[in-house]
């Protein structure tokens, strides 16, 4: 397929661009290094209106779907993946919320995201099933006008900063393995508190936090959906949303690794031979490599996006494929370009050092590089992918 371009979709491209520029990139550094929240990146988000790529054009949004999202963190991505992995977070919760909303919903959470006066986030993965992300141990009791909540979710990216968190749990009524539902749960509902700070090895600036609820009161109008009717969500909205999110972000980073090794290859220059390292045809070669690997990748994202935009049926192999693809793209070429840029590469908290850190997240982050593996190949092979 050939990128889809549309005045919607060039407009925000260039409205991202210019916050990166202005904003995301000259703070990056700082992200990394002190393990900080980008609230300058999500206030700019917020404020050009961003924020609402998810939201239905009607509740004035974009409404924008997975081509927008992927396109979008790549290019945050490239110059700060902690600020890209917050801002698809935050979209891939936007996205849960509208899949599903009721009048109550479309007013009191996507309006007010479209806004900007709103952050969301998932809050699905716990370490008790771990990688599983359907298999919550939540549990969800209903008491009157409003269900009470108890258990404790793990890795919450924009943790302690959202309005709301999208949160999984176990059906009240006692559901089948696999069947979940999702609430929103605001921020400051009683009875729920946050664990210490998550200190990464990379993304070290997305506010990862342990979230845990004892009794937590959430409203009836808060479930998304109707009770345990939602493991249609993890293939149809979660999954989806998320891997293009990430695979969009981890483009980023090969996109910067290949860039910051070109700039090297370019600028590098031997004193006794007064010529550049690009000059050299080892090197050469290894750039080219690296640039034809960063191409394959984007291609298969692109494909992914545009095929599950377009709602086909056998979109869901590229889509499973497309994270895990790049995200071990990102690693490679972030590696490569440690080995090309030598000893300055080397130094502490160095550019491509935080690249290379960043990238390796990639395997480890729910769903994990080996369980899209499996998934793939059971989506290609007509079989069940649980």
């Amino acid at each position: 397929m050939v990128r889809l371009h549309s005045p919607i979709l060039d407009r925000l491209t260039l409205l991202t661009r210019q916050i990166v520029e202005d904003t995301v990139l000259p703070h990056a550094e700082q992200v990394d290094r002190d393990g900080s929240w980008p609230e300058h990146s999500m206030r700019a988000f917020a404020q050009a209106g961003l924020l609402g790529l998810q939201v239905p054009g009607i509740l004035g949004g974009h409404g924008q779907g997975l081509h927008a999202l992927c396109h979008l963190t790549a290019l945050i991505g490239q110059a700060c993946p902690s600020s890209a992995l917050c801002f698809g977070m935050h979209c891939v919760g936007t996205a849960v919320i509208a899949a599903k909303a009721t009048d109550y919903q479309r007013d009191h959470y996507l309006r007010e995201i479209a806004a900007g006066r709103h952050i969301t986030t998932l809050a699905l993965s716990e370490s008790g099933t771990g990688a599983h992300f359907y298999l919550p141990e939540t549990t969800m009791a209903a008491q009157g006008d409003r269900y009470l909540l108890n258990g404790t979710k793990q890795f919450v990216t924009n943790g302690g900063r959202a309005d709301s968190y999208v949160v999984s749990t176990v059906a009240s009524g006692g559901a089948a393995e696999g069947d979940f539902s999702c609430m929103i749960v605001d921020a400051g509902t009683p009875g729920l508190t946050w664990l210490a700070p998550w200190h990464g090895f990379g993304m070290r600036g997305n506010s990862s936090r342990g979230l845990r609820l004892a009794d937590a009161p959430v409203p009836v109008q808060n479930l998304l959906g109707t009770e345990g009717d939602q493991v249609w969500y993890v293939f149809e909205v979660v999954a989806p949303y998320f891997l293009m999110a990430m695979a969009g972000t981890y483009l980023g980073i090969a996109q910067a690794a290949v860039d910051l090794a070109g700039e090297h290859l370019r600028n590098r220059r031997h004193s006794h031979t007064g010529g550049t390292l690009g000059e050299l045809e080892t090197m050469q070669t290894r750039y080219a490599a690296m640039w034809v690997a960063l191409q394959k990748t984007r291609a298969l994202v692109l494909e992914a996006a545009q095929r599950g935009d377009a709602g086909e049926p056998e979109a869901l192999p590229y889509i499973l494929a497309c994270k895990a693809d790049a995200g071990e793209t990102a690693v490679a070429l972030a590696n490569d370009a440690m080995t090309i840029c030598g000893g300055a590469a080397y130094r502490d908290n160095s550019r491509v050092a935080q690249l290379l850190r960043d990238a390796r997240a990639s395997h480890v982050m729910s769903p994990t590089t080996d369980m899209l593996r499996i998934w793939t190949g059971r989506a290609l092979l007509g079989m069940p992918l649980l």
